[in-house]
Order: C-alpha cells, then structure tokens, then sequence
C-alpha cells in the first residue's frame, strides 16, 4: 500500500514515516499542501495523511480542494486542535478519519488499517481467498491452517493481489505499491515477487494468474488452468 504523509514538520515527519515504512507500507513524504496538489494530480496512492497546520495553504482547505477535484482516497487528519468545532469541521471538508497529537503509532496504524478497508469495501481485517488468509492486524499469513513466511515485499504483492480480488491488480499499480520515491525498484521486480509467490502458493492450490499486457490475479488452481 502506498501512502502520502503532508506534514511540514521534519521530526514529525521522519517518525511517522519510520513508523509506516516498517509496517510494510511505501511512504511518500511532502511538507506543503502546494506539492501534496502537484503529486495528487500525477500519481496513485491509496490513502493521505494530512496535517492541518500546514504553512500557506493548510490541511482543511487541502482536503477540501482534493475532494473537489475528485480524489476518493480515505484522507487521514492530523491535528494539535481538540477543540470539537476543529473536529468537526475536518470532517466535513471530507476527512475520513481525524487524529489529535501527541498519538501513538499503532492507533495510527489500526486507524489506516480501518481506512483502508472500508474503501476497498472489506469489513475484517483478515484477507482471504480460498485457504489463504492474511491478517493484516496482526500481519500473519496462512494457507489451508499452515503458517506461511512472506517477506516484507511479498506481502504488499500479496495483500494487494486479495484486496482486488477477484478483478486483476496492474503491474504497474503492484509497483508503486512496492515502492516511493526514495527507493527505486525495477518493473521487474513485480515479476521476482510474483515468481516467489507462486512458489510458495502453487502447492496449495492457489495460482497467480498472468493477465497479458495488464498484470496479474489470484486464482484457484483448477480455474487457472
């Protein structure tokens, strides 16, 4: 999954992004509501991080501008205000969900979590296709009963081949999935996860399907073939 964080304090910043990352989530990092517009109107990520007291223009009328020009990602604000007018009116300029400083991260995290869910229309927080379940709460996979080792990459690949399932995930949303600006990866690298995965999901009767000049979707073997 890939994130973008709006937030002008560095420190700030650096942790949350720390934080995310190690969750296994690609993390974009702007300080302004100005560039937040410019990389919003180029790039796909699948939920912001906003903080209100932006320098300029701030969070509420970012978000508010975001919205008008249509974006529907799930919008996260994060704010020093407590006052129920501030909360509010977050909300209303079509925030999904509202944050008070000092936080802690996982209440970040399970709050990003739910987010993310409720846009992809999912109501656990365990993704399941045939015998295979992730549970992202606890990041734990298992197919048919057995405990199955992911690496951090093979995750995300994996999480975001259930998520859309049964319609098939693009190669190249797989790899900005994969990735933020601070790390290059190669397209082929999408094909190394995959591979793994097969590896891995192919003995228990699961398949990843490829879907020619599009990218790929999980299958029950016997349909795959």
């Amino acid at each position: 999954m890939r994130l973008l964080l709006v937030e002008d304090d560095v420190m700030v910043a650096s942790g949350i992004k720390l934080g995310l990352s190690s969750a296994g989530y690609a993390v974009d990092w702007v300080g302004t509501a100005e560039r937040a517009e410019e990389v919003m109107a180029s790039e796909t990520f699948d939920a912001a991080i906003i903080d209100i007291g932006l320098p300029r223009m701030d969070g509420l009328e970012l978000t508010r501008r975001l919205r008008r020009a249509g974006h529907t990602l799930p919008m996260l604000l994060l704010t020093a205000r407590d006052a129920l007018q501030d909360r509010v009116h977050g909300l209303d300029m079509g925030a999904d969900d509202y944050m008070i400083k000092p936080f802690e991260l996982p209440e970040l995290l399970a709050r990003l979590r739910a987010l993310l869910r409720r846009s992809q229309a999912a109501t656990s927080a365990v993704l399941s296709f045939g015998g295979l379940e992730l549970d992202t709460a606890y990041r734990r996979a298992t197919v048919n009963g057995q405990l199955l080792e992911l690496g951090p990459r093979e995750w995300t690949v994996m999480e975001y081949l259930l998520i859309h399932a049964p319609k098939p995930a693009s190669k190249e949303k797989l790899l900005q999935a994969l990735t933020g600006w601070d790390k290059e990866i190669t397209p082929n690298a999408v094909e190394v996860y995959i591979s793994r995965l097969r590896g891995k999901l192919e003995p228990h009767g699961i398949a990843l399907r490829s879907i020619r000049g599009f990218g790929y979707r999980v299958e029950l073997l016997d349909a795959a073939a």
